[in-house]
């Protein structure tokens, strides 16, 4: 697509939404929750709304400096915040804004894949989907401008899967007299290769998983199948629920349907609580699974501890909201209600073991996924092993991990 084009699109999508409602203002809390959200903001020194993933952005494709250069113009624009406290509330599409900014580099990078040819253009064309995903993140329901990003991301996304040498295909399973849109990535289509599906947590898009085949399945030929949590992106009209696998299970049992991918051979990868996710899955479809990473997911503790779930920051409190579907929160009430999630609640990780092995990893000192969560997974799985990851060598570590984590799943995946 030109730039003119895009340009264009852009401006059509987001004319009406001059005024849109700010990010950090779409989730409504009951009188009741008032007093612990305003000691919340006195206590907490965060200068930004939105938990920055500097180092998960950087390794998913954008470059450190454009993206400290997009934080340096939102730190410093003069428009009006809807709290002065947190930096990127600026009010309305203009400069300044979340949305604005990031959709911006998106259009450089679409520009730019423009002048290039191959790969080097599919990389430009990619790093924009990744810049208009970040553009619409944390992904509120009813944020408008986050959903006219997400439509600039899946645009981009089929357009660098047009440029690549690689194989991707859209796909479409019906579930509930739906359909559960994902995308098939395939090094080739020589023969059918092992599959592992992946999903990420519930503030991201499954079109920002690019670099994990690019950089880790490719050369193994894995293929990867990439599907949105509940309530999430292409997944958004399905309401996330305790069964937080039922999109991705209702997928594996349609596996056997695609000439490309060995259904005896599948893995599963999930990032946060898309990792709740495939911990679930591998419970409950151990016959259809060989293997399982899950990459700091919540699990039990702080699904249970409503001390730890207040803890969270404003931008993962609203999160939580808004995937439950709640129009008014009380935050008492939310917290009850993830004890639900927790697998150990559930009944998952309390009397049997599944013979699907699983590797559960996670940052150390992470309140969300402690060791000790990935310890009771690892307990629960036959030949499951808990890893902690350093954290002083986090940007490494980030590179090791999944490294240690594609070469044990290839491994298993062989077995």
């Amino acid at each position: 697509m030109s730039e003119e084009i895009s340009k264009n699109l852009s401006e059509t999508l987001f004319q009406k939404h001059k005024q849109a409602k700010e990010t950090s203002s779409l989730i409504q809390y009951m009188p009741s929750s008032q007093q612990f959200l305003e000691q919340k903001k006195e206590q907490e020194d965060n200068a930004w709304y939105r938990n920055l993933r500097r180092l998960q952005w950087a390794w998913q494709g954008i470059d450190p400096v454009e993206q400290e250069e997009v934080l340096a113009r939102i730190a410093s624009s003069k428009h009006s915040r809807t709290e002065d406290r947190w930096l990127d509330t600026v009010m309305g599409y203009r400069g300044g804004n979340w949305a604005y900014e990031w959709t911006k580099l998106g259009m450089q990078h679409q520009a730019r894949a423009g002048s290039k040819a191959g790969e080097k253009a599919a990389d430009e064309m990619f790093a924009a989907s990744l810049c208009f995903s970040i553009a619409g993140y944390p992904h509120l329901r009813n944020d408008n401008l986050a959903l006219q990003a997400q439509i600039l991301a899946n645009n981009a996304y089929m357009e660098a899967a047009n440029l690549t040498k690689y194989v991707v295909k859209r796909l479409e399973f019906p579930y509930k007299n739906k359909k559960i849109v994902g995308h098939l990535h395939l090094s080739n289509t020589d023969k059918p290769q092992p599959v592992v599906i992946v999903s990420a947590g519930l503030d991201s898009l499954q079109t920002d998983m690019w670099r994990l085949f690019r950089d880790f399945l490719v050369k193994r030929d894995i293929a990867m199948l990439t599907i949105d949590m509940p309530s999430v992106g292409h997944s958004s009209h399905w309401a996330l629920t305790e069964d937080s696998s039922c999109l991705h299970q209702a997928v594996l049992n349609q596996l056997d349907t695609l000439p490309w991918v060995d259904h005896f051979r599948v893995g599963l990868v999930g990032f946060r609580f898309g990792g709740n996710a495939m911990v679930r899955l591998s419970f409950l479809e151990p016959e259809r699974v060989k293997a399982c990473v899950s990459l700091g997911a919540p699990i039990h503790d702080v699904l249970v501890s409503p001390k730890k779930m207040k803890m969270m920051t404003k931008m993962y409190l609203d999160v939580l909201a808004s995937r439950l579907g709640k129009s008014a929160v009380d935050i008492d009430s939310l917290s009850g209600q993830l004890m639900a999630w927790s697998l150990k609640m559930q009944g998952f990780l309390s009397s049997r073991r599944t013979k699907v092995p699983i590797l559960a990893m996670g940052l150390e000192g992470d309140p969300v996924s402690p060791y000790s969560d990935n310890q009771l997974v690892a307990l629960f799985s036959q030949g499951g092993k808990a890893k902690q990851i350093k954290s002083k060598t986090i940007t490494q570590g980030y590179e090791q991990s999944l490294d240690l984590a594609i070469n044990w799943l290839e491994d298993e995946l062989n077995r």
